[in-house]
C-alpha cells in the first residue's frame, strides 16, 4: 500500500472503524489520484468532491463519537453513469441527457449511501450502457489502464478503470451482455453478476425482462461482497424481487475447494474465442485444477442462443429505444441504432421461437450442475482491443455476424439467469489482464462467492495468476 486509495474497501473499512484511518483521508487520497490518473484513463466523468468531502467530514465525527456505522461508512463510491444521482450530473453517456442533473437518487444508490457509502463521482459508460467499449459522444473513451490507447471494455468500463487505478473504493455496474464481466477481465478486478432481483432495478423499461441486472465491483471478492450487502433490497417494483433470494451471509466465508467440483469450458461450446486466449485458458486452469475435488471439460448446452439472445435484447431497445431512434436519431450513436433498427425486424414468430429457446437453455443450465458445483470459463474471447473501433470484428480470422458476437462468452451464460463472479487470472499472453468466470445456476450466489474467495486467494498466491496491477507512474505522466 502506497497511499489510503490502495487500500482494499474491506480494509478501508476495517481501520476506519478501529479509527486509524481517516475518512477525510480516505477521500481526499482517492481524489488525489483521480487527479494523477483520469486524465490518461477518463474513467471518471463527473465529480462531487465537495460534496463527498463534507460526507467524509460527517463520517469521520460519526467515528470519533462512536456512533453507530453504516458498512460502507466512509468509502468512497463510483456510481456507474447510467444511474441516477441526486445533484449530480447523469448523462447516460448520451447527447440527449448531457446536461441532466437529477433530482433524485436511483433506489440503489440510496440504498448505498444509506450504508454511509460516500457518492464521489460518477464512471463512465457507453450511451445508455450499449455496448462492450465504453466510448461515448458526451465524455469520449475510457482507456485501459494497463495500455490507454486500448479498450476497458463495457458497459461498466469507467467504474473498473476506476478501481484498477486506486480512483475509488468500490464501484456499481451493471450486466446483460456481459457489461460487470468484460470490464473487469479486461482490467484486473472483480465484477458480480447477481441472480435477477437480487439488486432490485425498478427504473426498469421491460420488468418482466430478466437479464439486466444491477451489480456490484471491487478489487477483491471480499470488497465486492461488501457493496452487494448495501445493494441488496426488496422492491416489488422489480417483477423479480423477493425476499427469497437474500440468502447472502454479512460475513462472506471461503469454500472449502476441496470439496468443489468443477467444469472447465474454454468456449461454453457456443462462443468464438481466440485460439491464444484457449491456450491461456487451458494454462491457467492446469495450475490450479488440483485444488478442487474433482475437475472436467465440459460444455453448457446453449443451442441457438445467439439469435435467442438478439431477439430478446431487441425487445428491451423497441422498449426503450423506438421513438428517440425514430425522432432524435442524430442524436444517438451507432450502437442504439443498430440494435433498435434489427430489432424492428424481428417477428412475432421471431420472439416466441426465442422465448422458447431461452427457456430450454435456463432448464438445460439448471440440470448441467447436477454433478458439478461451478462452471469456470473465460471472461472475454480476446484480449483488450483499441478503443478507436467500434468492437471486434474478427476472431481467428472468421468475421462476427454482429458487433455483439465476440461476447458469446458472457451473454450466452446470461441467457441461464446465473450468478456469475468474474476474478482475475493474471495475464494473458500480451501481458494483458486475463479473467475468468465462475458460474452457478440462478439462485447460487452465495456459493459462487464463497467459491469465487477461495479461488482468488489460491490465485493470488502464484505469480503467473495473481491479480495485475497497471503502472501508475506510467499512467501519471502519460507515457
Amino acid at each position: 500500500m502506497t497511499e489510503p486509495c490502495d487500500l482494499t474497501a474491506t480494509e478501508a473499512r476495517r481501520l476506519i472503524g478501529r479509527k486509524q484511518l481517516s475518512p477525510v483521508e480516505l477521500i481526499t487520497s482517492c481524489i488525489g489520484r483521480i487527479g494523477k490518473v483520469n486524465g490518461t484513463v477518463n474513467a471518471v466523468v463527473a465529480m462531487d468532491a465537495e460534496r463527498a468531502m463534507a460526507k467524509a467530514r460527517e463520517a469521520e465525527r460519526a467515528v470519533m463519537s462512536g456512533a453507530p456505522l453504516g458498512a460502507l461508512a466512509g468509502l468512497p463510491v463510483g456510481i456507474k453513469d447510467l444511474d441516477n444521482t441526486a445533484g449530480l450530473r447523469t448523462t447516460q453517456g448520451s447527447l440527449l441527457f448531457k446536461d441532466f442533473v437529477p433530482d433524485a437518487d436511483d433506489p440503489m444508490v440510496a440504498n448505498i449511501r444509506r450504508a454511509g457509502g460516500i457518492v464521489l463521482c460518477k464512471t463512465n459508460t457507453p450511451e445508455f450502457g450499449a455496448g462492450a467499449n465504453t466510448v461515448n459522444r458526451v465524455y469520449g473513451a475510457t482507456g485501459n489502464p494497463f495500455n490507454t490507447t486500448l479498450s476497458a471494455a463495457g458497459s461498466s468500463g469507467g467504474a473498473a478503470a476506476a478501481l484498477a487505478t486506486g480512483m475509488v473504493a468500490l464501484a456499481t455496474g451493471s450486466d446483460m451482455g456481459g457489461s460487470l464481466r468484460t470490464p473487469a477481465g479486461f482490467c484486473g478486478v472483480v465484477g458480480f453478476r447477481p441472480s435477477p432481483g437480487l439488486v432490485p432495478d425498478p427504473t426498469s423499461s421491460v420488468a418482466l425482462s430478466p437479464f439486466a441486472v444491477l451489480g456490484p465491483m471491487g478489487r477483491t471478492v471480499d470488497d465486492t461482497h461488501l457493496l452487494l450487502m448495501a445493494q441488496l433490497d426488496v422492491d416489488r417494483r422489480d417483477a423479480y424481487s423477493s425476499a427469497d433470494t437474500h440468502a447472502i451471509p454479512c460475513a462472506l466465508q471461503g469454500a472449502d475447494l476441496s470439496r468443489v467440483r468443477v467444469a472447465f469450458s474454454a468456449d461454453l461450446g457456443a462462443a468464438p474465442v481466440d485460439s491464444n486466449i484457449r491456450q491461456v485458458f487451458a494454462a491457467k486452469t492446469a495450475r490450479f485444477a488440483s485444488v478442487f475435488a474433482s475437475t472436467q471439460q465440459r460444455d453448457p448446452d446453449l443451442t441457438g442462443v445467439h439469435q435467442a439472445f438478439e431477439v430478446l435484447r431487441g425487445i428491451t431497445f423497441v422498449a426503450a429505444f423506438r421513438e428517440l431512434v425514430a425522432k432524435q436519431r442524430d442524436l444517438l450513436g451507432p450502437n442504439i441504432i443498430d440494435n433498435t433498427d434489427r430489432a424492428m425486424a424481428w417477428t412475432l414468430q421471431d420472439v416466441a421461437e426465442a422465448h422458447k429457446v431461452q427457456t430450454a437453455i435456463y432448464r438445460n443450465f439448471i440440470g448441467f450442475f447436477r454433478d458439478i458445483d461451478v462452471l469456470i470459463c473465460p471472461a472475454a474471447a480476446v484480449s483488450p482491443f483499441p478503443h478507436a473501433q467500434r468492437s471486434v470484428t474478427h476472431i481467428n480470422g472468421e468475421a462476427m455476424p454482429t458487433y455483439m458476437r465476440w461476447l458469446t462468452l458472457v451473454y450466452g451464460l446470461t441467457m441461464a439467469l446465473p450468478a456469475v463472479c468474474c476474478i482475475p487470472c493474471g495475464r494473458d499472453h500480451l501481458g494483458l489482464p486475463f479473467g475468468i468466470q465462475i458460474a452457478g445456476p440462478r439462485g447460487s450466489d452465495a456459493k459462487v462467492l464463497a467459491i469465487a474467495k477461495s479461488l482468488a486467494e489460491v490465485l493470488a498466491d502464484d505469480p503467473e495468476t495473481a491479480r495485475p496491477l497497471p503502472d501508475l507512474t506510467k499512467l501519471h505522466t502519460g507515457t
